[in-house]
């Protein structure tokens, strides 16, 4: 495998590219607030006139994300356009390409799906009267094993899952949680059928291409099982941002050497470079 390089700044590579994709946890802020080099850098671009975006692997739609972007400080109208997979599943419902009308949601606080539904003609509803289940969310503080119990009684009925986060795990401030993407994968090993939303699944990747009209993209991300490997996939060229995700990993370890273990860990394809944080 090839060394991968080590920037300092996007600065340094930002000219071979039109466009560039930020992730959003882990990479424009860490759930709580944004790092000050991470505005800075948003702002410079955009003065380079370059082409910028938000593609992020959250359950709720597209203006609640901006909304909290905004919030941590970056000008909105600096981004294109920010594209969540949980807009992906809400378009894809209100087109009728999504047939149920009956869903149990999870969510990670309450009122999250009820606000997310809202223009659909769909129904939240009790496990029983579901036709199948949103997973839009986690509980800070769930794990996997707390939901055996509802995926039995899913399989059962045979309900299928609609996960609109594929996220394993997302970094807060105190450090990581469980993510939709982890529970959702506990249902699948029990012989349940998920239908997934978001990186690095093909959809989400196409519809953020074509909005941008290029191909010169460069996806910045902290995953290398969702941000790199989806970026690949589609012909884009990466960047991982070390104290994300695997900030741990990361931290006080050599980068190469670090990254050699996760791309073994993970079975991901290797980013195109590497930045230690944001700027």
């Amino acid at each position: 495998m090839r060394k991968t390089p080590l920037i300092n700044s996007l600065k340094e590579i930002a000219t071979d590219y039109d466009a560039i994709v930020f992730d959003q946890w882990g990479v424009l802020h860490n759930g709580t607030s944004a790092s000050a080099s991470a505005i800075d850098i948003i702002e410079t671009l955009a003065e380079q006139a370059k082409t910028l975006a938000v593609l992020s692997n959250s359950g709720k739609r597209s203006a609640p994300n901006i909304a909290r972007i905004a919030a941590m400080g970056f000008k909105q109208n600096l981004f294109k356009t920010v594209l969540t997979s949980g807009e992906a599943l809400w378009q894809d419902m209100k087109s009728g390409r999504i047939t149920q009308k009956r869903f149990y949601p999870i969510e990670r606080a309450t009122g999250d799906a009820a606000q997310w539904s809202q223009g659909l003609n769909t129904k939240l509803v009790t496990f029983e009267r579901a036709e199948a289940i949103l997973l839009m969310g986690v509980p800070d503080g769930h794990h996997e094993i707390q939901y055996h119990h509802l995926w039995q009684k899913a399989q059962n009925r045979s309900l299928l899952v609609y996960c609109s986060n594929p996220d394993l795990s997302s970094p807060r401030k105190e450090g990581l949680v469980t993510s939709p993407g982890a529970i959702a994968a506990t249902y699948e090993a029990l012989g349940g059928e998920v239908v997934f939303y978001g990186k690095p699944h093909a959809k989400v990747f196409e519809a953020m291409q074509e909005l941008l009209d290029t191909k010169r993209i460069l996806m910045v991300g902290d995953s290398l099982e969702h941000d790199i490997e989806g970026a690949k996939n589609i012909g884009w060229d990466s960047l991982l941002v070390t104290d994300g995700l695997y900030a741990k990993a990361f931290e006080n370890a050599h980068a190469e050497t670090t990254l050699k273990d996760l791309l073994r860990f993970t079975g991901s394809p290797a980013p195109d470079f590497l930045i230690h944080k944001l700027s």
